[in-house]
């Protein structure tokens, strides 16, 4: 059982438990002694995105690390996917971020990657956290010369622009585009405007000046409106809104109207099948996807499996069985031949490449898929119920299965990150599937509030 970890590493609200220094000290050391006993290098790269706890956090992770006679490379503020890039391209033996996505900037969280850029599975999760709580690291103290080193890469955030541009075609140009970039006052401030501009896009920015406490602070890919009124002021021919780490993003069209992780997952999929790199003629997604994906899958003559929620399953999935093409509805796209892990850049200029190919506007090319009506709906809890703990949950979730039949689902689980419990329905009767909804958080609110009352 992991204690620490949830679906995306660590994270909580910085200084209480379990996103202390104390903590972050010892998660360095257990990367570090993990390390130590492999047959490579000694070398863990950490970054971060731009929340003020982010200096506090790096100082007791690079402290604990150091101190198991392990050097680090410091890269300062870097999106998630530009670490993970750089942990496998300096040949370093582990790759730490320091972020809590999409979250407030109270809260930070730390992620780990592999020497190959990949994030780490639950067993190595669980691996470390036996380390931290156990007694296994004391014998290890290095002193003197064996302590380790620490020292600043500082021209990372140039070497992940080349990357992110070589992976758009040399014959294709954004010249002709102006679009609306929203950073979330993040991580890729530094990398995204820079990427677009240099191939050629006008770009008119949002989000681009953080202070440690407006990431993800109503900008963003959680909160797209003002990119999505900013396209419709300026005219612009679409606009992507980025999320604190920059793993992921959401689309506006040039009407201003959203385009999710679905949809953009399906513009890309219908590209790599016309041009044979779609492996298996498969795409990979979540159970959070919406069935109109599978269904606009089958027509273009593809299929699509599903994977628990989480970016990092639906990479193990892909690395499992040789796809190369997987995501989330939330924005997470992972493009396998090109990067280890979702990226928000990366993914828009694959989406950038079939636009320019198509000569056709953002709102033609994301009717390919034609979603059914989905709620979302997420319960705030105060305590740790779970649905199975709520007398009769069981039944009603089961009647309004029943009544959705082939035509809907709904999907109860709670959340990896926050204390939320998320209540996903589908089906063809918008009315219908919001008072399901409503009646299922209902309970959920009710049992919640009746166990910490007691």
């Amino acid at each position: 059982m992991r204690t620490l970890f949830g679906t995306d590493g660590i994270r909580g609200e910085a200084n209480i438990h379990p996103m202390t220094t104390e903590i972050a000290m010892q998660v360095g050391r257990a990367i570090a002694f993990l390390v130590k006993n492999s047959k490579h290098g000694h070398r863990i790269v950490i970054g971060k995105d731009t929340r003020l706890s982010g200096y506090m956090i790096e100082n007791a992770l690079a402290a604990g690390i150091c101190s198991m006679g392990v050097d680090i490379l410091l890269v300062g503020p870097l999106p998630t996917p530009g670490i993970a890039f750089i942990t496998s391209s300096m040949r370093a033996d582990a790759g730490v971020v320091i972020s809590a996505s999409h979250n407030p900037f109270q809260d930070n969280g730390i992620k780990i990657f592999s020497r190959h850029g990949f994030k780490l599975p639950d067993e190595q999760e669980a691996k470390i956290e036996d380390l931290i709580f156990s007694q296994k690291m004391e014998a290890l103290r290095p002193v003197a010369e064996e302590i380790g080193r620490a020292t600043r890469i500082d021209d990372a955030r140039g070497r992940y622009i080349v990357f992110l541009k070589n992976t758009f075609p040399r014959r294709y140009t954004l010249e002709d585009l102006h679009i609306v970039l929203d950073c979330a006052h993040g991580a890729t401030y530094g990398v995204a405007p820079w990427v677009f501009r240099e191939l050629g896009a006008k770009v008119t920015t949002i989000g681009v000046n953080p202070d440690g406490m407006n990431i993800n602070h109503e900008c963003g890919a959680l909160h797209p409106q003002r990119m999505q009124a900013l396209v419709r002021e300026t005219g612009a021919d679409l606009g992507i809104a980025l999320d604190g780490d920059g793993d992921r993003l959401i689309m506006a069209d040039e009407k201003g109207d959203l385009v999710d992780g679905d949809r953009i997952m399906a513009i890309c999929a219908a590209d790599m099948l016309q041009r044979r790199k779609l492996a298996k003629k498969t795409l990979v997604a979540t159970v959070m996807s919406n069935m109109g994906l599978e269904v606009a899958m089958r027509r273009m003559g593809g299929r699509m499996v599903r994977t628990k929620v989480g970016d990092r399953y639906v990479v193990e999935e892909m690395r499992t069985n040789g796809y190369t093409l997987g995501g989330e509805q939330s924005g997470h796209l992972i493009f396998l031949k090109h990067n280890s892990t979702g990226d928000g850049i990366l993914a828009a200029l694959q989406l950038l490449v079939s636009l320019i190919k198509k000569q056709k506007p953002l709102s033609e090319l994301a009717t390919i898929m034609e979603p059914f009506p989905q709620v979302l709906k997420n319960v705030r809890t105060a305590t740790k119920i779970t649905p199975a703990q709520i007398p009769g949950f069981a039944k009603k979730l089961a009647k309004f299965e029943q009544k959705l039949g082939e035509q809907g689902r709904i999907l109860v689980r709670p959340s990896g990150t926050e204390p939320v419990i998320r209540v996903m329905v589908e089906g063809e009767d918008t009315k219908q599937i919001n008072a399901m909804a409503d009646e299922l958080c209902d309970l959920i609110s009710r049992a919640d509030n009746g166990l910490a009352e007691s």
